[in-house]
């Protein structure tokens, strides 16, 4: 999760939680007639009687929150501050196809994302590679699965490192905090120390220098990063997870869900998705 370039600047700016909002501009106009804002004016109580209205933070637009350090699907443009990615890409076209705008808050800690749905009122959705999980789902709800992943577990090339040498005492293998990866390294390798941190190019920074002797991390994340930015890592094996990224949204909210896989569809049958996968991944996955 957050994930073009060559070496781009991934770490994020200190202040940027406390920062303003960032644009990413969306086509398609103000709002849908399927949705309702949160103002209490006549417009939005008679919208709201409809069967099919949804709320939104921001009349006419879809907020997204995500931890903005993710590439290749999402991160911020070091030239014009702006997000950038597949997520950002996929999130943009499907509220073009909900006629809203789309407007970033400021970038968040990745296991701050699904409580902050929950809690409502700040954002409408979170796309960040999220993993649908059975966890995950008692909180929120998630739009149908928009693309398949798997884990990775990285080292410095020339490694003789394995998934079984790696469960040692004294063996120190990174993450992303909250994340499958994080949850993968606890389950499956018990006996090593799991040290999750907040960004991913740090963590791949330590395993560079030597800090930690792995990190696991989303497949297509570790293709991206090591291919762009971390030439002297190698992907040492490849975990068969079977992940799938959805968006999270407000259970209170299910019509929302509902205008979200209606946008998603139809960008699997117009051919949105694929040209967007091609663009960030080279081909369709």
């Amino acid at each position: 999760m957050k994930n073009s370039m060559s070496r781009r600047q991934f770490i994020l700016a200190a202040g940027a939680l406390a920062g303003s909002a960032v644009l990413a501009g969306c086509g398609g106009s103000s709002t849908s007639s399927s949705s309702t804002s949160t103002s209490t004016d006549s417009s939005s109580s008679s919208a709201s009687a409809s069967d099919d209205s949804y709320t939104l933070v921001k009349d006419g637009t879809l907020t997204v929150v995500a931890e903005l350090g993710f590439a290749p699907f999402e991160y911020m443009n070091d030239q014009t501050g702006d997000p950038e990615g597949f997520d950002v890409d996929v999130i943009n076209a499907v509220a073009e196809k909900m006629g809203l705008q789309c407007e970033y808050l400021p970038n968040q800690k990745f296991d701050t994302l699904v409580p902050l749905i929950k809690q409502g009122g700040k954002a409408d959705v979170s796309i960040a590679a999220i993993t649908i999980t059975d966890v995950r789902e008692e909180s929120v709800d998630f739009s149908e699965p928009y693309l398949d992943s798997n884990q990775a577990i990285v080292a410095i090339k020339g490694s003789t490192e394995t998934e079984a040498t790696l469960n040692d005492a004294s063996k120190q293998v990174v993450c992303q905090g909250g994340t499958t990866g994080n949850d993968w390294i606890t389950e499956n390798l018990p006996n090593a120390t799991c040290v999750p941190v907040d960004d991913v190019t740090a963590a791949l920074t330590g395993v560079q220098t030597g800090l930690y002797n792995a990190m696991v991390v989303d497949l297509p994340v570790a293709k991206y990063m090591l291919t762009n930015s971390f030439s002297d890592l190698d992907i040492i094996e490849e975990i068969a997870t079977g992940e799938q990224y959805g968006i999270a949204i407000s259970k209170d909210n299910p019509n929302l869900t509902k205008a979200v896989n209606k946008a998603l569809e139809d960008m699997k049958s117009d051919g949105t998705m694929d040209s967007i996968e091609t663009k960030w991944f080279g081909s369709t996955i």
